[in-house]
């Protein structure tokens, strides 16, 4: 072990990568492998620790994947520099394209999360910080550090694996392209005129690369150059096109859609962020598609052919503009054995039957005055299987079903309106719960209690984003909560304060958000720290910052 960290010169990333290289050999005839790795570092790596070195440990740490995890990081390379890849997406992309290997009694989810697991376990990409979405909760991101996608793009290149075209990528040329992904036009990139005479071989002027390009046998096909791109009127030509990720591509138009919707081998497909205000109901041909992402769109709604879609399992949209539109499923709703998260749906009784519901976002706002969500309480089959939940709508009282879901991880609630007990005391019977988000409007009444009755036997993080008044006290008894590690609560430019926080033993972290002018905050600070000071003895002292917006 002395040699190898030598030979990595006190590089953070080196000795990293090796430890993690070296931790997948840790039985006891490992030893002739990690004397052979350590042949491997090259000893210019001790005397001179230079980028190449570092390039020669990234790619020692490649060699000594799997197979089907060096597939999964080169998919990486199709993702531009520094890009922050939602873990979603990147998992669903790579089930659509067959990377991901079909194992007994698992989903090829639960595989692909196998998957990122690993890679993350040996440091091969890196978690990003949680993206905290309005309407989806917790998301969460990754990306890989600078030398990684170096040695994934060179490794990617070399077997042909995907075609790189825009940014620092200008010119190259590809006979065969499977995986073609754009890239944003780097500055001064843009001229289109014709090349000088001298160029390098396989380089070429980028007018002459998309003109020439063969696109017939192209499987994946992603933009991340977002004003668009000539080959969006070249979409026909795809006829074997497996995944389409168009996200935040505002080139994209209803016309295109039309293309789109005869690519019959379609698995994946992503319009979020797009300019698209319809889908056309020829979309429920593309018997194969597996995920639709419409989010943050111009849509009002989903044409009634979506349901003839029985092997979807994601069924996302939302408008950019407009929070109220929710899809009304139609008959057929129940075909859809696969469905495994839906958004902005009305719950109806037929949508229960698909069994295999695991994210469920139901509500309108409309009328978020009323009790809108009220007809839920006569669910007699509620989903049984979902993990995350969210309700954007109004109710009497929360429905008892919901402290029945056994796996229930994260519920979120907006415009609940609700009084008294509510939420807690529906909710701390979920015995799997860890997660409770609630935000705007959720409750009407002035004081918000966690009661020792509402032990909530795993919740370990609890964020109050409300911007109203209500409620202005929040009071913890003893023994509520005893799991919380992490309390966010967001006292706006009311006069807000906390009361019980001693009761929360597992408390780690308890984070403030408001105006700096609030007075409430700067009093709940002190009593937050005198807490923390006083559990100093104990050695169970929790961190306290507060975010302050104008």
């Amino acid at each position: 072990m002395g040699k190898i960290l030598k030979k990595c010169a006190g590089l953070p990333m080196a000795i990293v990568s090796i430890s993690s290289l070296l931790a997948s050999y840790q039985s006891p005839d490992s030893k002739d492998m990690w004397e052979r790795i350590c042949r491997s570092i090259g000893s210019e790596m001790e005397s001179n620790p230079t980028l190449e070195g570092m390039r020669q440990i990234v790619t020692l740490s490649y060699n000594h994947l799997p197979h089907h995890l060096k597939l999964c990081m080169m998919y990486l390379s199709i993702f531009p520099e520094d890009y922050v890849v939602f873990k979603d997406r990147l998992l669903h992309r790579w089930i659509a394209e067959g990377r991901v290997e079909e194992k007994r009694g698992l989903t090829l989810l639960e595989v692909a999360e196998g998957y990122y697991k690993e890679l993350m376990s040996r440091n091969m990409i890196d978690p990003a910080p949680f993206v905290s979405n309005f309407r989806d909760g917790g998301v969460e991101t990754c990306r890989v550090h600078d030398m990684i996608p170096e040695v994934m793009v060179s490794k990617s290149l070399e077997a042909n694996f995907v075609s790189l075209v825009g940014g620092q990528y200008v010119g190259m040329s590809y006979d065969k392209i499977r995986r073609l992904s754009i890239h944003g036009v780097e500055q001064g990139a843009k001229d289109l005129s014709p090349p000088p005479k001298k160029m390098a071989a396989g380089r070429h002027s980028r007018r002459d690369v998309m003109e020439g390009m063969n696109l017939k046998h192209v499987r994946s096909f992603s933009m991340f150059e977002l004003e668009g791109h000539k080959l969006l009127d070249r979409l026909d030509e795809f006829t074997l096109l497996r995944v389409l990720d168009l996200e935040g591509c505002s080139g994209l138009t209803n016309k295109h859609l039309q293309d789109i919707c005869r690519m019959y081998l379609l698995k994946f497909l992503s319009i979020r962020g797009t300019d698209i205000n319809k889908i056309p109901p020829s979309v429920g041909d593309l018997e194969h598609l597996q995920m639709l992402d419409a989010r943050d769109t111009y849509l009002n709604g989903l044409p009634k052919t979506v349901t003839n879609l029985e092997k979807l399992e994601r069924l996302l949209f939302a408008n950019k503009d407009n929070w109220s539109p929710t899809w009304q499923p139609p008959r057929g709703i129940s075909r859809m054995k696969a469905l495994r998260e839906a958004n902005n749906i009305h719950l109806a009784a037929s949508l229960c039957r698909t069994n295999a519901l695991r994210w469920l976002n139901v509500g309108d706002t409309r009328a978020y005055g009323d009790n809108n969500l009220d007809y839920m309480m006569d669910l007699h089959s509620p989903p049984q299987l979902l993990r995350y939940l969210r309700f954007d709508g109004g109710f009497s009282r929360l429905p008892d079903w919901v402290g029945s879901l056994s796996y229930l991880v994260e519920f979120c609630l907006c415009y609940g309106r609700l009084e008294g007990d509510q939420p807690f005391v529906v909710l701390c019977k979920a015995p799997n719960l860890r997660i409770i988000r609630l935000q705007d409007f959720f409750y009407n009444s002035d004081k918000l209690v966690a009661r020792t009755a509402h032990n909530f036997p795993e919740l370990k993080e609890m964020r109050v984003r409300c911007f109203t008044g209500s409620p202005s006290v929040f009071s913890f008894e003893d023994g509520s909560m005893r799991k919380l590690e992490t309390l966010e609560l967001n006292f706006s430019r009311h006069q807000k304060s906390i009361e019980g926080v001693e009761h929360l033993k597992k408390l780690k972290e308890v984070q403030l958000r408001g105006s700096k002018d609030n007075t409430a905050i700067k009093i709940a600070l002190e009593l937050l720290k005198e807490d923390s000071d006083r559990r100093s003895k104990d050695n169970n002292q929790f961190v306290v910052g507060v975010k302050y917006f104008d």
